[in-house]
């Protein structure tokens, strides 16, 4: 653990079933011109005309930008910075996925700091002006974004995600309402659900992780283990949606303070090039990281393996298998497709499988992994993780 420990979060966070209702409370007190950053599902789902209607009753003004349609680039964040200055905004709110709230930040920096997104990457650059207040509102359970300081924007020029993290980039306020996941179809239920188990994991794993990150991480790894199938295979299930939401906050808290680790700085570069979702990508490498790291890590996994077998009295290295056995159930109850069956051509990810290594390496996260992979250990896990078989079994004991 390092000397010192920092829990960095926004400064104020809602949570619960209707807190959506509370965005224009929270806005009228930041601000009197919103821009929403959100996407054509939640406009079509009424999402979008709801909160420009919760708005405009404490009267607050609102403009929408609905342009972000896979994960978050540059483009969108150019696209969404000139509304800002064309309609004189002062606000920024992010209503959908991670891509939403991940935009909405870039652009809030942007707004009162100038230049281009890419300038702040590695810490080349740092906000010198406060952003524009950001309230993140999350549509998923998963990716943590609202509670993190953290943004990842894909330069479409290079065709590298940027993860760019300092504390500007950090929300001023956070709405977590369970309600509004009831919408997300199984498939991205099952995605989001594992991004988030893997932003908890690794967060635990993590060799920045410290006692308040492993109590967030802890929760939330038990809230997602024991909710998602429900989740997954009921929408409706508020209770299990309940949880998820829960879970997923925390994760992100967790991870924004320890960082992450192998499974992100794999899948960032399989995004970037292939446009695989960022929860999908995750839910692909995470088990077969887990067992690449395995023997670094025994004692923490075990935490995870006794999670989902909670009755077993095992040993850590018996209770460790069990972590990696659980998670390859979960890919398969989830129907987690592996990147062969997501449809990647084979040929074409071979031959990009030097430069994801690399762009790997060069995030950062990789070092941060119990076991910190060579490139030619990367090179191989990519290979491993392109026909990866996940399987039901669970781990026995003798």
């Amino acid at each position: 653990m390092n000397k010192f420990a920092e829990l960095r979060t926004p400064p104020s966070i809602t949570y619960g079933p209707d807190s959506f209702k509370k965005v224009g409370d929270k806005a009228a007190q930041r601000g009197k011109n919103a821009l929403i950053i959100s996407d054509k599902v939640m406009e079509k789902l009424g999402n979008v005309n709801q909160c420009m209607g919760f708005l405009d009753d404490c009267q607050v003004k609102s403009a929408v930008y609905l342009g972000v349609e896979t994960e978050p680039t540059d483009q969108y964040v150019l696209e969404a910075l000139k509304m800002v200055t064309e309609n004189g905004c002062d606000l920024i709110i992010s209503l959908g996925g991670g891509s939403c709230i991940d935009t909405a930040k870039a652009v809030s920096v942007l707004a009162s700091n100038g230049g281009n997104i890419d300038e702040f990457v590695g810490g080349k650059r740092e906000a010198k002006q406060p952003p524009l207040p950001h309230i993140a509102i999350p549509t998923t359970a998963g990716t943590g974004s609202e509670a993190t300081d953290v943004t990842v924007i894909t330069n479409t020029s290079s065709q590298v995600k940027m993860m760019i993290k300092q504390k500007a980039f950090m929300p001023n306020a956070a709405i977590v309402d369970p309600e509004l996941s009831k919408s997300s179809p199984k498939h991205v239920t099952a995605a989001t659900g594992i991004d988030a188990l893997s932003h908890a994991i690794e967060a635990f794993l993590s060799k920045k992780s410290h006692p308040m990150t492993d109590m967030l991480a802890l929760s939330a790894m038990k809230l997602i283990a024991n909710h998602i199938r429900d989740a997954y295979k009921d929408g409706s299930n508020m209770e299990a949606r309940e949880k998820m939401a829960l879970g997923s906050l925390q994760a992100g808290m967790a991870f924004s303070n320890a960082s992450v680790c192998l499974v992100h700085g794999m899948s960032r570069p399989i995004g970037a090039l292939f446009h695989v979702p960022h929860g999908f990508s995750n839910a692909m490498l995470l088990p077969a990281i887990l067992e690449f790291s395995k023997d670094s890590c025994v004692e923490r996994l075990a935490d995870l393996g006794r999670i989902f077998m909670p009755d077993r009295n095992v040993t850590n290295e018996e209770a460790a298998n069990i972590a990696v056995d659980s998670v390859k159930e979960l890919c398969t109850d989830l129907e987690i497709p592996n990147l062969k069956g997501w449809g990647l051509d084979e040929k074409e990810f071979t031959l990009s499988v030097e430069k994801m290594a690399r762009d790997a390496i060069e995030s950062g996260s990789p070092a941060n992994n119990p076991k910190v992979p060579t490139l030619r250990e990367l090179k191989d896990l990519y290979l491993t993780c392109y026909d990866y078989h996940f399987s039901r079994r669970r781990a026995t004991t003798k």
